[in-house]
């Protein structure tokens, strides 16, 4: 499987996190890491997803720099990104109705020793 196919569902991740609060990158790679039993998505794709939903005007970013240490850029959802969110939900609603058929089809196959 070609390594963008892992990544193919980044965008949809970071829109429901984001969906949920504001958060800046460092944060939404932790939550992946934290919350999805399965994340294979590393640090550079994470950016590079997050800046193509910024170019697309899915998200927003802002400099916070209220606190000490590195000003930190966060992101936000707009509502185009909540378009967006809801047309990535029915793909995933469809993607996951083959995955099902897949793995009933297989739990009923007679397994040779």
């Amino acid at each position: 499987m070609s390594i963008n196919k892992y990544f193919r569902h980044t965008p949809a991740f970071i829109l429901l996190f984001l969906a949920q609060k504001p958060a800046y990158g460092a944060l939404l790679f932790k939550r992946l890491d934290e919350e999805m039993p399965f994340n294979l998505i590393d640090t550079p794709a994470l950016y590079r997803a997050l800046n193509s939903l910024e170019k697309e005007g899915a998200i927003e970013a802002y400099w916070d720099t209220s606190e000490p240490g590195p000003a930190k850029k966060w992101y936000q959802i707009t509502q185009k990104g909540m378009e967006k969110l809801s047309v990535l939900k029915q793909d995933i609603e469809k993607r996951k109705k083959d995955l099902d058929f897949f793995l009933e089809t297989y739990g009923e196959l007679q397994i040779w020793n």
